[in-house]
């Protein structure tokens, strides 16, 4: 079949511009602790790569393949690897369940699947499989440049599956026409505007979205490669680290759901107390007036931000609002995975406020007498994927069951869900979102679902909160309800007991899950319980234990046996979840459930506001401090003189030791030292045996409290050590490039610092068994050891320091003894699927093995 004039002939025909786009960045994401960034030409290379991997399998045009995992250039790869090759992508959220998961394989007759090394664990073990860490290695070399033959714009090329919690799981079906009826419009309007985006090049996309979603593929696949942007994912939806990346990488766009927009508002209000009162102050000012009057905030995101790209769920009018009159375009639109892509567009410098925007061209649109939207065009998919074959809808026209209403300039006004709205016995129609609308402009409502309830004269609805902070719920409904009909008025509510509400992946409150959840006994007004919750959800993932029955009184580390690892590991899940930012030192006193769930409730997040702003203070002696100054040119020129011409020396005639190796040049990546711990002097007798120039570029982790006390001056055992001891804390960070690891408090930071260490080029050095040998045996590696591993997603290089511990135990002088051996082992590769208990004794294994005598080749 012909293409369509003036259109692209498939969805692969992308890649031929990946090609034009060459060297320039096309994706940087995050991995745990590292940052890892790919340009449109390698993005290119690995999907012909995976594609000739698919052609090596014999899996054809029309065979399906899994893809479920972490946004990021593999993700990205295997998707187009999959149009090259007409392939069907199956894309599985990744958060969705492992049953969802093993439904949906088995309902598409899956060939391969390609993913995250946790999410490929949890399927059948027959199912064929590639981890997205391994592509490197298991891919061909030779790409698979060209397209498959015969490859047209009808073709499908992913399914996608909305649901199927219960019953058979239902996917739509996208051909390559879905998505290019919606990117034509687009991709003409752009070009309008392609001469201006040269002063402002490369635009940056902050992507919060999975990819596993249309709107996700849009703002992450789609649009991007039509500007040659970049695209950074971010998946921690913690607000003072996304306005950071905003402001470090020099973002131009946040393509966001509207909760990620209400945290960050969370943030600058706390950030800025007096930011309400401003900007009452300045309604009706010009754009450029209200951007200098709010110049400070847009200093804080960085200038070259500029504008929230928002969809997947129906953004608020006051959190548009507020967004607007601080001078950052807030562009929303409105689509479904049905329609593949975008109906309707708010434009983004012709914006409609409080709308979904105007129908795009090629879509037709019409409202029923109820205002159900019914949608018709290229872009709706006319098939499903139904008991294991592609069904054809019988109707041109797509029932949304979404409600909307249309304005005097033709803009959409979203309503809400058909099957959602409630009909009292009056046969008056309640629209949710309408309540939730007043609800959530009440400066203590965070979050906020309005459900069905049985009263005493029929349905009426009953309001679910969640609060910033102390408030009194019956005043803020009261207030809400001035601004709502005598039909609309909310008599009923409960107070939600965590500090978010259920949502999906996109963001959605799921109001069905919150009516579920709810206790039918609870009294008006009483705080709801539920019988299963996200905090339960969180400390099932990471201990086993089913928690939904246990008392406040239940000890994190007794009951629950969650060492200070796994309680980083619950911080960093729980923060990610509920995008709060929990205070370190408030953290460190949580014992029990009961004390876990109170600090949920009173975080710093929660109760933002001017009486409560953060007062700024200079760091304590008691802080541990991450520098990044000795990374800076000069400093790294200043070490490396250093480490050639001053201690190399002084090694080899002080302690004349021996060097056995097995690691022939540096390797090509960074990688995680670890080394038995016996005496100060450790660091440069390590740095001694290493190849050069790799023993110029080593982070070196201390021990945090020690690294503190001679900053601070004290606990050195002597006055006048204590006295020299800062200016032996600047010669350690400055020269040796040291980094404090705490024992007792602040991993979290110290492993960020790790990984932004390897990304800067340095590897990192750690001594697992967290003290210095007081026998000269090697003792337990600490589990951190085998989680910092997997974090860093690296290989691990094991050094053994011998003769040491036995010099030390015997007090006898090691000058010139000859009896100091360094032994640098084989690199150890990570396994994906351990766990850190797992990885710690693997380290542990391998210097354990350098330890015999002879040194054998073979370790």
């Amino acid at each position: 079949m012909k293409p369509t004039p003036g259109r692209r002939p498939h969805l692969a025909s992308l890649l031929a511009d990946f090609q034009r786009h060459g060297d320039q960045t096309a994706v940087v994401y995050h991995q745990d602790l590292r940052h890892y960034s790919a340009s449109y030409r390698d993005l290119a290379e690995t999907a012909g790569r995976f594609a000739a991997e698919l052609k090596r399998r014999n899996i054809v045009k029309g065979d399906r393949v899994l893809i479920w995992g972490d946004n990021g250039v593999p993700w990205m790869a295997a998707f187009f690897g999959c149009l090259l090759r007409g392939v069907l992508a199956v894309p599985i959220d990744v958060t969705g369940s492992t049953e969802f998961a093993r439904r949906v394989s088995s309902e598409v007759g899956a060939k391969l699947c390609a993913g995250s090394g946790e999410q490929l664990s949890q399927l059948n073990s027959e199912l064929p499989r590639i981890d997205f860490n391994q592509f490197d290695e298991c891919l061909p070399k030779d790409p698979e440049s060209l397209p498959v033959e015969g490859l047209t714009e009808t073709d499908p090329f992913q399914i996608v599956f909305t649901s199927g919690t219960t019953g058979d799981p239902k996917g739509i079906v996208h051909t390559h026409r879905n998505v290019l009826a919606s990117l034509g419009p687009i991709e003409r309007e752009i070009k309008k505007y392609l001469k201006y985006e040269r002063l402002f090049h490369p635009l940056r996309f902050l992507h919060t979205l999975p990819l596993s979603h249309v709107f996700g593929q849009f703002m992450g696949i789609w649009i991007p490669a039509l500007l040659a942007a970049e695209v950074h994912f971010e998946s921690r939806l913690v607000a003072a680290g996304l306005v950071r990346d905003i402001h470090d990488s020099r973002i131009s766009v946040l393509a966001a759901v509207p909760r990620v927009l209400d945290i960050l508002r969370s943030h600058i209000v706390a950030k800025f107390p007096d930011v309400e009162a401003r900007i009452k102050a300045a309604e009706g000012s010009t754009p450029w007036k209200r951007w200098w009057l709010f110049r400070d905030v847009h200093r804080h995101f960085g200038f070259k931000f500029w504008s929230f790209v928002c969809g997947g769920a129906t953004l608020p009018a006051d959190l548009e609002h507020f967004w607007g009159s601080l001078g950052f375009a807030v562009i929303q639109g409105y689509g479904m995975t049905e329609t593949a892509g975008l109906v309707s567009l708010n434009h983004p410098f012709r914006q409609a406020r409080g709308s979904i925007g105007k129908v795009l061209p090629g879509r037709e649109v019409r409202l029923r007498e109820d205002g159900e939207i019914l949608v018709r065009g290229e872009t709706v998919s006319n098939a499903v994927w139904e008991g294991g074959v592609i069904r054809q809808r019988e109707s041109d026209w797509l029932e949304t069951g979404d409600l909307a209403s249309v304005d005097e300039a033709g803009n959409l006004r979203y309503r809400g869900r058909k099957k959602e709205v409630i009909v009292t016995a009056a046969g008056l129609n309640i629209y949710p979102e309408d309540l939730e609308a007043a609800l959530l402009k009440q400066p203590r409502v965070k979050a906020c679902a309005i459900v069905e309830t049985e009263g005493r004269t029929g349905p009426e609805p009953l309001a679910v909160l969640v609060l910033r902070g102390v408030g009194d719920p019956a005043s803020i409904v009261q207030s809400a309800n001035r601004e709502l009909a005598d039909y609309q008025q909310i008599r009923r509510w409960q107070l939600w007991p965590e500090p978010d509400l259920p949502r999906t992946s996109t963001g959605k409150v799921v109001r069905r899950e919150v009516a579920r959840l709810l206790a039918p006994s609870a009294r008006d007004g009483a705080p709801a319980t539920t019988s299963g919750n996200t905090l339960a959800a969180i400390l099932h993932r990471i201990t086993g234990k089913d928690i939904t029955a246990s008392g406040d009184e239940t000890l994190l580390s007794e009951d629950l046996h969650l060492d200070s690892l796994g309680k980083v590991e619950l911080l960093s899940g729980i923060e990610t979840q509920f995008g709060l930012q929990i205070d370190n030192a408030n953290w460190q006193q949580v014992q029990t459930l009961g004390e876990l769930r109170l600090l949920l409730q009173h975080t710093a997040i929660e109760t933002q506001g001017p009486q409560t702003a953060p007062v700024q203070v200079a760091p304590s002696r008691d802080e541990h401090i991450y520098p990044l100054w000795p990374w800076s040119r000069p400093q790294r020129l200043i070490r490396g003189v250093f480490v050639e011409l001053v201690m190399r020396p002084l090694v080899w005639l002080l302690a004349a030791p021996r060097v056995e190796s097995l690691l022939e040049r540096e390797p090509k990546e960074r990688v995680l030292l670890v080394c038995n711990h016996v005496t100060a002097y450790d660091v440069p007798l390590i740095l001694y045996a290493l190849p050069s120039p790799m023993r110029r570029n080593i982070a070196v982790a201390m021990g945090g409290e020690l690294l503190r006390d001679m900053r601070a001056g004290r606990g050195q055992g002597h006055w006048f050590i204590n006295l020299v001891a800062p200016a032996g804390y600047w010669l350690a960070t400055a020269l040796f490039n040291a980094f404090p690891l705490p024992q007792k408090s602040g991993f979290r930071e110290s492993f960020a610092h790790a990984g932004r260490a390897m990304d800067e080029g340095f590897h990192v050095l750690v001594f697992p068994e967290g003290r210095r040998t007081p026998d000269g045996e090697l003792h337990s590696f600490q589990t951190g050891a085998g989680l910092l591993w997997k974090e860093l997603h690296t290989a691990a290089l094991p050094v053994y320091l011998a003769g040491a511990g036995q010099l030390k135990v015997q007090g006898t002088g090691w000058f010139r003894s000859g009896k100091i051996v360094i032994r640098i082992g084989k690199l150890e590769k990570l396994d994906a699927v351990m766990d850190p208990v797992e990885a710690s004794r693997k380290l542990e294994e391998a210097v354990a093995k350098m330890a015999e005598t002879p040194f054998r080749g073979d370790l």
